[in-house]
């Protein structure tokens, strides 16, 4: 009996280990529809995050395809593009990045990956500086504790500091926290702040922003029915946050699930996401 259950134990665990293979493989799109009175004509746009140098084809090329079929206004990527973790491997996050840039603007945000390259250049060297050299040459809007506008538009990138992602217990983040990354957001335009965890959604909206973009805890890695994320890269465990669309006080935050992994390599039920998001007026009565 105990070589039965034995032998159904492992071919579960092959079997789940297949299926992470698998959907790690294949993505999926999602769409999101934002409308403000601030928002004056639409706008789409395709929100990447933690690709963690994962590939879907030679190049990239299925998820170039899949942006290139909606034909956005421009592109957001929200960080954690290339891996940095004892060493430092940027190329497929460099390819992708150009490719996007020479097809659309794309507004590059940092997440933890990046800022580990920028804060220990005795580890990685100038890689961090090669890295936003390149992009900055291909023509993308680097967001680094700044911001660019674009008619009725505002998007603020900030760089989290490492307590922010500490295991188990990350520090807590405050609304002067958020202003002294950022600086004030702008009341006037729809503000939109890439901040790569979302964990501190109420900061973010206490802020001033309308709508944020963040990634980071891949999707809860594994997905269950119900109960959603099962564990995030900080050992954090069923945060409701992993994944999808909040909104609190007509503020809202976009959480994706990522396209890559790291620490923990494995997905389950919770395929990598390309993030679509539609902008549009909100009529005022």
């Amino acid at each position: 009996m105990k070589k039965l259950l034995l032998g159904a134990a492992c071919l579960a665990a092959a079997g789940g280990l297949l299926r992470s293979e698998y959907e790690k493989r294949h993505f999926v799109t999602e769409e999101f529809e934002i409308r403000s009175e601030k928002i004056k004509r639409e706008r789409t746009f395709v929100f990447l995050s933690d690709l963690h140098n994962q590939e879907f084809g030679p190049g990239n090329q299925k998820l170039l395809a899949a942006v290139e079929q909606i034909r956005p206004d421009f592109a957001v990527i929200g960080g954690d593009m290339m891996v940095t973790k004892g060493t430092c491997e940027m190329e497929p996050a460099l390819r992708l990045t150009k490719a996007l840039a020479a097809r659309y603007p794309v507004y590059y945000g940092n997440g933890n990956h990046e800022t580990r390259m920028e804060e220990h250049p005795e580890r990685y060297g100038g890689a961090y500086s090669r890295f936003v050299r390149e992009i900055l040459r291909a023509g993308v809007v680097y967001l680094s504790n700044s911001e660019a506008v674009d008619g009725d538009l505002a998007i603020t990138g900030i760089d989290l500091p490492k307590k922010y992602y500490e295991k188990f217990r990350p520090a807590r983040m405050t609304v002067r926290d958020v202003e002294n990354l950022a600086g004030p957001a702008d009341r006037e335009r729809f503000q939109i702040l890439l901040a790569h965890s979302p964990l501190f959604f109420d900061a973010y909206r206490g802020w001033g922003a309308d709508l944020v973009l963040s990634g980071h805890f891949h999707g809860g890695t594994i997905r269950l029915p119900l109960l959603g994320g099962v564990m995030t890269p900080q050992y954090q465990f069923f945060l409701p946050c992993c994944g999808g669309e909040f909104e609190e006080d007509g503020k809202r935050m976009i959480v994706s699930r990522g396209l890559g992994t790291h620490s923990i390599p494995i997905r389950f039920n919770n395929k990598p996401q390309l993030v679509v998001v539609h902008l549009k007026p909100k009529p005022i009565f």
